[in-house]
């Protein structure tokens, strides 16, 4: 073995460790913290950090209606993308192609501005002062 440096005195430690006899409650108490790491119901305890706690759980509709309001263009742009490329595919399939390559020009235009209304929608946000 090139390069690896084995210390006895290490092993025969750790060997010494896990020979010493350990008492029932012990095993019972040991068993169980090595079945379950950590209690999935509660966050866990991080030292040095402390989460900042939750006014309340939102629902989707309640969380999309407060992000619609806080930057009403996004869902706009979002619409509008999405208009424009259910007329594009349509009138793709009906062999209007002119029509079609309009429409997913349009497309394009849409997903830009939902893209330019997204990072302006993050830096309003991070201007914003803290309440």
């Amino acid at each position: 073995l090139v390069g690896v440096v084995v210390y006895p005195e290490v092993r025969k430690s750790t060997m010494a460790a896990s020979s010493v006899p350990t008492t029932p409650d012990q095993n019972v108490e040991t068993s169980l913290s090595n079945s379950v790491p950590f209690d999935f119901d509660r966050p866990p305890i991080i030292e040095g950090f402390s989460p900042l706690p939750r006014v309340k759980d939102e629902t989707f509709k309640e969380k999309f209606t407060r992000k619609s309001k806080e930057n009403p263009f996004v869902p706009i742009g979002c619409l509008g993308t999405a208009g424009a490329l259910i007329y594009g595919l349509r009138a793709f399939h009906q062999g209007k192609t002119r029509q079609s390559q309009l429409l997913m020009r349009g497309r394009i235009f849409a997903q830009g501005f939902t893209v330019v209304a997204i990072v302006v929608g993050v830096f309003a946000t991070a201007m914003k002062p803290k309440q």
